[in-house]
């Protein structure tokens, strides 16, 4: 069972080996890891005011710290839930960031005041990167060529027909997706409930949001990469691991060839915010509620900050409607060697999801490891706070301008899980997120990689899904 820890940065979730390649003899094998960023948004606190606040109630608590209003975070699930207001607010830059916490926490219409942490980014194929050999993640022990038998044996699950359905849905939180990508496009959610027409006709105060939303920019485009593609390279690369279209004869194939991914944009060049981050989570989930969207997980390559039971609420309210929330473990400190998430805690990772008496906690955490079949110098580990293993060293997949590349971290394990969750959800309709999770932990392979460094002590086996 994995516990809620106390606060500690992360590293970065990947490591792109390549920018913009289109050949395998081109790899780089170095790995760099720079992060220079503040864990925090500078002079900035969420304040979760509790219900039965009013006005003057949040007038006279902030005027103990002189406090501007910058933001109402009011998404469909608080109000739903009764919550009272959350704001992001600034402080004056004469307290301290410890003093400000402590004058508002101590007030008894304030539930809990907290830093705005900073996040950043953690049948038989007939498809280039799979024939050619590049595409490990993906074989196993049957594959015609090459075997790899520490792959997540997606092929196998391919060969016996299971190729994923469009019914079943995934939010990508993260940057933004190339969604026009040859890869990509056939699989992007189009929104039938408020098409381009300038006006919000689903209420949820987005508008003409038709392939998800972007939170950092707050506007409808998901994709800012421009003709270079010089930006949204990771969610790219992450989609066309859960979501690449198979058999098309080209490019990457995806878990699923058929699943339809949404995307809620948060990290930008700089990261992202636990506000926005919050806002994302809530923004898959209203989909889900409102709109009876089949959606079954959430792929979270991203981590930094520390603990946030804001964003924990958010999670837990996508648990509630049974979404998984699939995280990656990260990818240690400075160094960039693991570390070990159940003593120097990584979130979100590290979260536990069990509110309103759930009997399954919603998240999964994600370890990576290298094609011969060791854990991944860079991934995290933890007995008791990281579920399983996936491929996560040398991960092609699509990335802007049409192109492909191979990049290393837990965020490329992740997307091997959540495609693993849609392509299960596909065979088994009406399976619940507690049946989904019990059953891509219960089939994992026993990894000695992995023993005693996961709950499960093994790496993801795509290939029983579909038998």
């Amino acid at each position: 069972m994995k516990r809620v820890l106390t606060v500690v940065l992360s590293a970065l979730i990947f490591f792109p080996l390549l920018s913009s390649v289109q050949a395998k003899e081109n790899e780089s094998n170095s790995l760099t890891v720079t992060s220079n960023q503040p864990n925090f948004v500078p002079g900035e606190l969420l304040v979760q005011f509790r219900a039965h606040s009013v006005d003057e109630d949040e007038n006279r608590v902030l005027g103990k710290i002189k406090g501007e209003v910058l933001e109402r975070i009011r998404t469909h699930l608080m109000i739903s839930e009764g919550r009272g207001n959350l704001l992001r607010i600034r402080f004056q830059p004469d307290l301290s960031q410890h003093v400000a916490i402590r004058l508002l926490k101590d007030d008894s219409v304030v539930e809990f005041a907290e830093p705005n942490w900073i996040y950043t980014h953690q049948a038989t194929s007939n498809d280039t990167y799979y024939t050619n050999g590049s595409l490990w993640g993906m074989y196993g022990d049957d594959a015609t060529t090459p075997v790899n038998g520490f792959g997540s044996q997606a092929d196998e699950a391919w060969a016996a027909g299971c190729t994923g359905s469009n019914s079943v849905y995934v939010g990508i939180i993260d940057e933004g997706i190339q969604f026009n990508h040859p890869d990509l496009i056939a699989n992007v959610w189009t929104n039938s409930f408020d098409p381009v027409d300038g006006i919000d006709n689903d209420g949820n105060g987005k508008i003409d949001d038709i392939h998800g939303w972007d939170f950092a920019g707050n506007n409808k485009s998901i994709y800012d990469g421009g003709l270079q593609g010089i930006v949204d390279s990771h969610a790219t690369h992450v989609a066309g691991t859960i979501a690449g279209k198979g058999g098309n004869n080209k490019g990457v194939a995806g878990v699923n060839w058929n699943t339809t991914y949404i995307s809620a944009k948060f990290l930008g060049q700089n990261g992202g915010t636990t506000a926005n981050a919050i806002k994302s989570v809530d923004y898959i989930t209203d989909l889900k509620t409102r709109h009876g969207l089949n959606i079954i997980a959430t792929n979270n390559s991203w981590g930094g900050g520390g603990f946030s039971q804001a964003l924990l609420d958010a999670i837990n309210r996508g648990g509630d409607a049974g979404i998984l929330f699939i995280a990656a473990a990260s990818n240690g400190g400075a160094d960039g060697v693991g570390d070990n998430n159940d003593t120097t805690p990584n979130y979100p990772s590290n979260y536990q999801c069990t509110s309103n008496g759930k009997d399954y906690d919603c998240v999964i955490a994600v370890a990576a490891i290298a094609s011969d079949g060791s854990r991944a110098s860079f991934s995290n580990y933890g007995a008791t706070t990281v579920d399983l293993g996936a491929p996560g060293s040398g991960i092609w997949s699509a990335v802007p301008y049409n192109k492909y590349s191979s990049f290393s971290g837990t965020s490329m394990a992740t997307p091997h899980v959540t495609g693993a969750a849609a392509l299960y959800a596909s065979r088994n309709p009406g399976a619940t997120a507690a049946q989904i999770k019990a059953a891509i932990l219960d089939k994992t392979i026993p990894t000695a990689s992995l023993s005693g460094k996961t709950l499960t002590g093994g790496r993801l086996n795509v290939g029983e899904f579909c038998q």
